[in-house]
């Protein structure tokens, strides 16, 4: 006797059957992930390991060798005769954080009610949400490598520049830096020059160089300074051999480094801040109880290496849901167990004010 009931076509459904919210949550993780990816600077610019089990990871860090003119009928092997190089090693050890979580909770009525999809909106948030943290994380691992001593016995070290006395050549900031403002597109550009010089004494490689600057400094190397645009003395200048175009507001290279801007390069002091990167099980700073946090008051950027930082993975980016019936609505959780650390010193240089 039929009883005026239909069967619906269920979209979330995985071939007609099973969880009625199944392909929901794979779109959700996805955009999540997609989110994750297109927000983050840092992520290919170093160094990423990831490990089945475990709390830590060690990355073995070695120094070089030397080579000698050898003279007939000596013992290359007696080490007397200075031929066998004593090469340094050590090891740097990046632990795991705790799990970072993004998450929220939409109602089922809310859901129903809502005349546009709600859900894709949440994830981009979350997946932004994870992003920043794992930005801003990275960007402070790196200014600690610049500040970082040598890991081996006799190793180099990258360093802090000081842009606007480095453009001067006086050790002394120009006119309108005395007041410790931000510095000129023509005072950035020689910095990064004298950065790149740097790099090359310590050897490190030119390719995969870059800086990741603020977008306050990225648009000074377009503009050449503030105000008008001041075109002779910008990173574009094509009489030069400049690359980008102010048409455009881009800037792909200076002095062989590839150019990003970030809004996650921190400007202020956060040494005494143990919330959030505070509480990192990474002390990178060699503070106890620091984690990833210290003092960027003056801190305007990073010229770097993939080299200079690391990361081990143990949990990547994965999400969750779960559909409450006591609470008539779903739990998105995304989440990652990850750790950051110092690898090289020597492959990195902070650009301060």
């Amino acid at each position: 006797m039929a009883n005026g009931d239909t069967s619906p076509s269920r979209v979330g459904q995985v071939n007609s059957a099973g969880d009625t919210d199944a392909l929901f949550l794979k779109k959700f993780s996805g955009e999540i992930l997609q989110t994750f990816e297109e927000s983050n600077v840092f992520k290919p610019l170093h160094t990423i390991r990831t490990i089945e089990s475990g709390k830590s990871a060690q990355f073995p860090v070695t120094g070089i060798a030397s080579a000698s003119y050898h003279t007939p009928g000596e013992n290359i092997a007696d080490g007397g005769n200075s031929y066998l190089s004593d090469i340094k090693k050590a090891e740097q050890i990046i632990n795991i954080d705790k799990m970072l979580v993004a998450s929220t909770f939409l109602a089922n009525i809310d859901d129903v009610k809502n005349h546009y999809d709600i859900r894709s909106v949440y994830a981009n948030e979350l997946g932004k949400a994870l992003a920043v943290r794992f930005d801003t994380a990275l960007a402070k691992v790196f200014l600690a490598a610049a500040r970082a001593s040598a890991v081996v016995t006799g190793g180099k070290v990258g360093g802090i520049l000081d842009v606007s006395a480095n453009a001067m050549g006086t050790g002394a900031d120009s006119a309108d830096d005395a007041d410790n403002t931000d510095p000129t597109g023509a005072e950035l550009t020689a910095a990064l020059f004298t950065a790149a010089q740097k790099l090359d004494e310590n050897d490190v490689p030119s390719d995969g160089r870059f800086a990741v600057i603020r977008p306050q400094e990225y648009y000074k190397l377009i503009t050449g300074g503030a105000g008008a645009l001041a075109i002779s003395t910008s990173a574009v200048n094509k009489d030069v051999g400049g690359l980008g175009s102010i048409a455009s507001g881009s800037i792909p290279q200076v002095a062989g480094i590839t150019i990003y801007k970030s809004n996650h390069i921190p400007s202020t002091d956060l040494s005494a801040d143990a919330t959030g990167d505070g509480s990192s099980n990474n002390d990178v700073f060699g503070v106890n109880g620091a984690g990833y946090n210290g003092n960027f008051t003056n801190t305007l950027g990073i010229v770097g290496h993939s080299a200079a930082v690391g990361t081990v993975k143990l949990l990547d980016l994965a999400t969750e849901s779960e559909y409450q019936i006591e609470r008539q609505g779903t739990l998105f959780v995304a989440k990652y167990a990850m750790g950051h650390g110092v690898l090289r010193p020597e492959c990195c240089i902070e650009l301060q004010k």
